[in-house]
């Protein structure tokens, strides 16, 4: 069961499509929200979560104050319904905008106008280095200053060559799972 960790919409269980996914972890959630919220990295952002599968890395970020929340998937109909759910809980006085796109990421973050503080990028594992790298020098032009880029990816994959214009800030690993957290190189 996948669910919104806190915020407005805490607790709430989320659907999950039946194939394709690999929903992250409450765990790796709750790891990424907490180290998310001591950067004061989400309260008022704008935030692209990519490969969104069911929504939820995007969802919880609105469901703890994010702004804005773009969801990008070629099958984008649960996260729509996921979206509408989270939205029905939200106050009315602080309810975050929540968009979705069923557009291939690249194509997506290629042809995108919008400027992003917080991305997400959960490709399914068997998605080439190559495929992201090309996804990530897409995105770098589409980033706030101080933006944070979280990538998740198998720990048994090498890690990629990240694109000029993003740095490494760190890696953890959770299990099978490596996050890879980046920022905008300041030369």
């Amino acid at each position: 069961m996948t669910r919104i960790i806190a915020g407005f919409a805490g607790s709430l269980s989320l659907k999950v499509p039946p194939t394709g996914t690999r929903p992250t972890s409450d765990r790796v959630r709750e790891a990424i929200f907490s180290a998310l919220e001591a950067r004061d990295a989400i309260d008022g952002m704008r935030v692209l979560d990519l490969y969104s599968g069911s929504g939820a890395l995007g969802l919880e970020a609105a469901s703890r104050g994010a702004a804005h929340v773009t969801l990008v998937d070629r099958n984008i109909q649960v996260s729509k319904a996921n979206a509408a759910l989270i939205l029905r809980q939200a106050p009315k006085d602080a309810r975050p905008a929540v968009e979705t796109s069923s557009s291939p990421v690249q194509g997506f973050v290629s042809s995108a106008r919008a400027f992003w503080d917080l991305v997400f990028l959960d490709p399914p594992y068997d998605l080439g280095n190559a495929e992201l790298v090309h996804n990530l020098e897409a995105l770098v032009p589409r980033l706030s200053p101080g933006a944070t880029v979280v990538v998740e990816r198998s720990a048994r994959t090498p890690e990629p060559e990240w694109p000029e214009g993003l740095e490494l800030e760190r890696r953890k690993d959770y299990g099978d799972t490596a996050l890879y957290w980046l920022g905008l190189r300041e030369d």
